[in-house]
């Protein structure tokens, strides 16, 4: 059962989140699959490829189990302004088929106890855990455990290779 606290959490399957329909989700679903976490916006100079990277990666792994867990937040410069229903029809139109959550925070106070605890997890460069941008990215294991963090800058294409080492 889904604790959501990160002080306690020991794989993601502790967590549960809201999909972007407001259906409350246990992340325990993703059980035996390695899992791409992404914090996403529509209106980010790193969108484009982004999404197109992350639906060319789902399409190509999806049967070999990969999953891929997208978290907008409008953290970072207002770029995902929208509502749940504007970035599902978003997501629509860039022909999306991985699972979409509704928008959440993924630093500060508020944010969501699954990114509280992955930073905790893995935390970034320098000491500095918080998310620095749209599209950070978490690797997990088959067994909920987070085995890499990538910044930003880091394209999906460009961590291919670690994903395939976990299919």
């Amino acid at each position: 059962m889904a604790t959501n606290d990160p002080k306690t959490a020991k794989s993601v399957y502790d967590f549960s989140a809201k999909d972007i329909d407001g259906n409350e989700v246990t992340l325990d679903k993703y059980k035996g699959h390695p899992l791409l976490v992404v914090n996403v916006a529509s209106n980010c100079g790193l969108t484009k490829n982004n999404y197109k990277q992350l639906n060319e990666m789902y399409a190509n792994h999806e049967a070999q189990g990969l999953r891929i867990l997208a978290f907008p937040s409008n953290q970072f410069n207002g770029q995902e302004p929208g509502c749940d229903i504007d970035i599902k029809e978003f997501a629509k139109k860039n022909n999306v088929k991985f699972d979409m959550m509704s928008k959440i925070d993924v630093n500060g106070d508020k944010a969501h106890p699954l990114y509280k605890w992955l930073k905790d997890q893995k935390g970034g460069i320098l000491g500095f855990d918080a998310i620095k941008w749209n599209f950070t990215k978490f690797l997990v294991d088959k067994d909920g455990h987070p085995i890499k963090r990538y910044g930003p800058q880091v394209e999906p294409k460009d961590i291919e290779k670690d994903v395939k080492a976990q299919l």
